[in-house]
């Protein structure tokens, strides 16, 4: 039988220096109190076999596996083999380096993982190797991860490699499926393009013999147009030399007619000129004559200038003694009414009096208007101050909308209850805060995150009441009849806010405490009365770095339950027993509420004063009101003595007023006498300017008729020579007239000639053009005759121009029905049927390689399967078995949704530990962790006797299980492993039950022997540790594990074994003393014996 000899040295075992384990062949027990070095064993074995740290999951370094202190750690473990036992040693240093021995020769990891695996052991397989820390793992494992497992541990070797390569091969097959269905499909859609092609490509020959008819057409009607306009040419020469001929003729006959209109048009040419003379010299005349008329106009114009001034002088006097006459009638009239004032009394008195009284109104004026002016500065003054402070209350109540925005977004139940609450606060007799997430101010944002950590958010969107009463009428509306989702809070009867700290905080300083987490916020009484007493926020204390740093030390203070770092929470739990410490630390997040920060006092002083500010300006707007009364009866006052002022002035003003306008009147009337006009003067004056004027008139008129003369005299001139023109001018008319028939004929007979002429022309180069044109669409040269084959096949073709044009419009709209064709489309598809045929070629091959490939599918499914379905069912005998014994129901068996699919296959293990319920598969999250624990010690049992593996090792596995279940399995463990058949088993337990079954072959026995298998560990604890310590603990925990056994099974038997083990712990003391009197310290090295007590 195979078994393993694990030797660890130096400080590979955290607990001890050194230690060194002899394993039996069958079931090997390791039992001890948790720190007496059982793990270090398990960490051994995997670390020594070459096996990953992940596998531990203890610490992802090599390193870290080395005693604290130690520079290094050393492993030797013997294995069993037939010829000669396998010895691996491995040095593992703190820096993860490790040397490595096999046979005592130095070798690589690599030579030390081919040795480990030639003798099948596999540290990495749950079902082989289970750490502590991995036996959570194996229930999360899935179906096939456990059947690769299972199939590595007791399967025959090649079993899983049948699997890997039915896994290949499925996947291969897959592949080639896909292959031959995308070749398939390739082919297909090929070939329908290509049958679609195939009619592109009828089309695009019927195409294009339309195209060779339009291309002789187009050849052909060069040729045509060219013979059809040197046709036209021969004509036109033949007109042309007729209309020369006809030319001629008219000519000769119109000669003599032409001679005499060219004697009269001589005759003409002086009278003519003689009649533009005259007409010039009577134009000149009759601009002299226009000369003296306008000059005759300006001088009647000159004279009724004169006299309008005389009359507007005579118009000017007949007014001037209307104003004389009017000044003095207005001067009696005064003088009349200042008859009249003469005998009114003297009212100066009086008018001095109102003035008295009007300085007094403007006084008291003043002084109104002053006091108003100091009002409205004063009132200025408190709307910008009011203006200010409003300002800054937005911006707090801006940050109040903001945290309720963040509410509203993370519940939405809390903002409804929040704005129910608002508009009903009236309903309730004792005070109500809103959540406290919107009630607490952190006095500084970056201390936030502390405040928020601490609360729980439960807490945070929870209303807080005074009263009890309130609180439960809150929770009927919002609850119960809004159907909300809301949390309230009833604060302490008594007020817990200003509790004191249990220790001050200048105490705690020198660990870096710097404040406590109630100082760091403000909050209404009732809040923090609620926070002091449910979350002792008065006695946290929060630290920086420096706590960081002394965090080891800082945990020893004792009070100390709950404190803040600079990042991170720490909480500190003390055993009630033991007075052990334990300590867990979270990281402190961001805060998302509460970095938004409202001094509420400040808001409430800031209301107030806007308040004080509102009324302040009411008071004075009545003050305002009250000054603009009295004003008023001021104004009222002062308008009626003003009236009276002025009446009376002017009643004592008005006869100085009617004296003075006299005196003025008579004034003016003095000027106005003085300043006469003498109109005999002026009328003699106008009458010389007249005569003067009359004087220059006849003289222009002499010249203006001497001017009149002339142009009369030669204008009979002009009218003599007009009249001898017209008589030359008929003759010439009527010879005119006379040849008018034979010039028309004469002209139009000479245009003829002329546009024969330049026809000619056109056409002959024209000709010249289209025959050069014609050659060179047929590509022939400028000397060549047309070709004898295009001849022929000119001749099938029509000959006129319309017929050609008809027919290439027929043959050009038959073509361009074939759109979207070029030869292209026929290169493509002649390609496309030579890809057709290599497709058939390839799916061919690839249809048959399938076929292949599924032949040998099936064969190595019959090598795989077939065995892997006994094994199974040995398997699921085992573990059915094992659970009828414990008086439940398991079984395991293969599970695939598709026989195909091997990747998913997978064993499936179904477990019933109730009578009332039904089979469920085994997971991490349906089962308890006691009965996960005894399912997979079940499973593995039941791989136990199949003996695929060397050993198998299962660490601390019993842990959660209860009494009973934990007796069940272990009797199964015992009666499992001890069997010849089965390999070697390391069963590691930091307890075990008293009254077990006795198995031959088992290192344990009930009664002395099982305090034997517990004295074991024992004596490794003692021998191995340097302080006295842990020789008291040790021995109390057995003595305590023994009372226990003692009281839950009701036997007293065992007192005889326990009075043994006493004396036993009592040599071992002895024993301890006298080697620490002899040397300071040892390596701890225990042999395991057959009977140590």
């Amino acid at each position: 039988m195979k078994h393993c000899r694990k030797t660890s040295t130096l400080s590979i075992d955290r607990t001890y220096d050194s230690s060194v384990v002899y394993p039996g062949p069958h079931l090997n027990m390791i039992v001890g109190a948790n720190g007496t070095g059982k793990s270090s064993i398990v960490c051994a074995i995997c670390l020594g076999l070459a096996g990953k740290t992940a596998i531990l999951g203890r610490g992802d370094k090599v390193g870290l596996y080395v005693k604290r202190g130690c520079p290094k750690g050393f492993i030797e473990i013997e294995l069993y083999k037939r010829g000669g036992n396998v010895v691996i040693n491995r040095e593992i240093h703190v820096d993860n380096q490790s040397l490595w021995m096999l046979n005592g020769r130095h070798c690589n990891q690599k030579t030390v993982e081919e040795e480990v695996k030639a003798l099948h052991i596999q540290v990495s397989n749950l079902c082989q190797f289970l750490p502590q820390e991995k036996v959570g793992e194996f229930a999360k494992m899935s179906k096939i991860e456990l059947l690769e497992a299972t199939e590595k541990s007791v399967g025959p070797p090649e079993m899983y490699e049948y699997h890997c390569e039915l896994k290949n091969f499925r996947n291969k097959e897959r592949e080639l499926e896909n292959v031959v269905k995308e070749k398939a499909s390739f082919l297909e859609k090929a070939k329908q393009r290509n049958e679609r092609n195939k009619h592109d490509v009828n089309r695009y020959y019927e195409k294009k013999r339309h195209l060779d008819v339009i291309e002789l057409l187009e050849k052909k009607k060069p040729w045509v147009e060219y013979e059809t306009t040197l046709n036209e040419l021969k004509g036109v020469k033949r007109e042309r030399e007729e209309a020369k001929r006809q030319l001629s003729a008219l000519r000769q006959a119109q000669a003599p007619m032409l001679r005499k209109i060219q004697e009269i048009e001589n005759q003409l040419k002086p009278t003519e000129a003689q009649i533009k003379a005259k007409t010039a010299a009577i134009k000149e005349a009759s601009n002299k004559c226009k000369q003296k008329q306008d000059q005759l106009d300006r001088k009647h114009k000159e004279i009724d200038d004169i006299k309008q001034t005389l009359r507007l002088k005579q118009m000017e006097e007949e007014d001037h003694q209307k104003r004389i006459s009017n000044t003095r009638r207005t001067i009696d009239d005064l003088k009349a009414e200042l008859a009249k004032v003469g005998d009114q009394p003297d009212v100066t008195p009086r008018i001095n009096t109102i003035n008295v009284e009007l300085r007094r109104i403007q006084e008291e004026r003043a002084k109104i208007e002053g006091e108003k002016a100091d009002l409205r500065r004063e009132k200025d003054h408190l709307f910008a101050e009011s203006r200010m402070l409003e300002k800054k209350l937005n911006d707090m109540n801006n940050l109040m909308n903001a945290k309720e925005e963040k509410l509203r977004g993370r519940h939405k139940d809390t903002h409804t209850a929040l704005q129910w609450l608002r508009k009903n606060k009236e309903q309730f007799h004792g005070n109500v805060h809103e959540p406290m997430m919107l009630v607490i101010n952190v006095r500084d944002p970056r201390f936030a995150r502390y405040v928020e950590h601490h609360i729980s958010f439960h807490d945070l969107r929870a209303f807080v009441f005074q009263r009890k009463d309130d609180m439960e009428k809150f929770m009927t509306e919002v609850r119960d009849k809004m159907n909300l989702k809301v949390n309230s809070i009833s604060a302490p009867e008594e007020s817990c806010s200003k509790r004191p700290p249990s220790r001050n905080i200048e105490s705690l300083r020198r660990f870096g405490f710097f404040t406590y987490l109630r100082e760091m916020f403000d909050a209404p009484d009732e809040v923090m009365s609620y926070l002091c007493h449910q979350y002792r926020v008065h006695d946290v204390p929060v630290g920086n770095e420096q706590t960081k740093a002394m965090i080891k030390t800082v945990i020893e203070e004792p009070y100390l339950k709950v404190l803040y770092t600079t990042e991170e929470r720490y909480t500190v739990k003390r055993s009630f027993y033991s007075n052990k410490i334990s300590t867990s630390n979270s990281a402190v997040h961001p805060s998302q509420y509460l970095t938004i920060t409202v001094d509420t006092e400040e808001k409430r002083q800031l209301e107030q004063q806007i308040k004080a500010c509102e009324q302040k300006s009411r008071e004075i707007d009545e003050r305002l009101k009250a000054l603009q009364k009295d004003a008023t009866a001021l104004d009222r006052r002062d308008n009626e003595l003003l009236a009276e002022k002025k009446r009376l002035s002017e009643l004592k003003g008005k006869r100085r007023q009617l004296e003075q306008k006299i005196s003025t009147k008579q004034d003016s009337l003095r000027q106005m006498e003085q300043s006469v006009i003498d109109l005999k003067k002026i009328e003699e004056e106008t009458k010389e300017k007249i005569e003067a004027v009359n004087f220059q008139k006849v003289t222009i008129v002499k010249a203006f008729m001497a001017q009149m003369k002339l142009r009369a005299k030669l204008t009979m001139e002009k009218v003599y020579l007009a009249l001898e023109a017209v008589g030359l001018t008929a003759e010439k008319t009527k010879l005119e007239n006379d040849c008018r028939e034979g010039a028309s004929e004469l002209k139009a007979t000479d245009q003829k000639c002329n546009r024969l002429e330049v026809r000619k022309t056109e056409l002959t180069e024209q000709c010249k053009g289209l025959l050069k044109r014609a050659k060179s669409i047929c590509r022939m040269q400028s000397d060549e005759s047309l070709p004898e084959d295009l001849h022929n096949a000119f001749d099938k073709l029509p000959n006129t121009l319309d017929e050609i044009d008809a027919m290439l419009n027929e043959e050009r709209s038959r073509a361009e029905c074939f759109t979207g064709l070029s030869e292209s489309v026929v290169d493509e598809y002649n390609r496309r049927e030579q890809e057709i045929k290599h497709l058939e070629k390839e799916l061919e091959d690839k249809s048959n390689a399938l076929n292949a490939y599924r032949q040998n599918i099936s064969e190595a499914k019959e090598r795989w399967l077939n065995p892997l379905k006994q094994l199974v069912e040995q398997i699921n005998d085992k573990f059915s078995d094992f659970f009828r014994s414990m008086q439940c129901a398991g079984e395991v068996d293969l599970h695939s949704e598709n026989e195909e699919e091997y990747d998913k296959y997978g064993i499936r293990i179904r477990v019933k530990f109730h009578s009332s319920t039904q089979l469920h598969e085994l997971t991490a999250h349906h089962q308890s962790g006691g009965e996960r624990s005894v399912s997979t010690m079940l499973y593995l049992m039941a791989l136990q006797e199949l003996n695929r593996c060397p050993f198998r090792v299962v660490d601390e596995i019993n842990q959660g299980m209860d009494p009973v279940n934990e007796r069940r399995v272990f009797d199964i463990v015992v009666r499992t492993a001890c069997k010849e058949t089965t390999s070697q088993y390391f069963f590691i337990t930091p307890k075990v039950s008293f009254n077990l079954q006795q198995v031959r072959g088992q290192r344990s026995e009930q009664g002395p022997d099982l305090i034997e298998c517990v004295l074991v560990c024992v004596c490794v604890c003692v021998g191995v540790c340097s302080s006295v310590f842990v020789v008291t603990a040790a021995t109390i925990n057995i003595f305590m594990l023994t009372m226990d056994h003692m009281i839950t099974c009701g036997r007293y038997r065992i007192i005889p074994q326990l009075i043994k083990l006493l004396a036993y712990c009592l040599a071992v003391w002895l024993q301890l003393i006298t080697v620490l009197v002899h040397s300071a310290s040892f390596p701890a090295t225990v042999e395991k014996t057959e009977n140590p007590l």
